[in-house]
């Protein structure tokens, strides 16, 4: 893939995810199973965060841990 743009499209079509949408303004996307989970329990629903650049991938990382420890596709100093 040459550019972002082209990788996300490639996931979308292979139906890998779905289009970024706006948590804040368009809700989480959920089947109605998934929302009558969420009624009853605690159902856990994987979202990838798009940053804008690095300064915003920062002070993103910087704030909410998890985006830290959750990640298993970070660089190592193995590779």
């Amino acid at each position: 893939m040459d550019n972002f743009d082209d990788w996300m499209a490639h996931g979308i079509k292979m139906g890998w995810a779905g289009p970024p949408v706006c948590y804040t303004h368009d809700g989480l996307p959920m089947s109605e199973q998934e929302d009558e989970e969420f009624q009853e329990g605690d159902p856990c629903i994987h979202i990838v965060r798009l940053y804008e650049d690095s300064e915003h991938k920062s002070a993103i990382e910087k704030d909410h841990s998890p985006s830290q420890w959750r990640n298993i596709y970070k660089e190592t100093d193995n590779g």
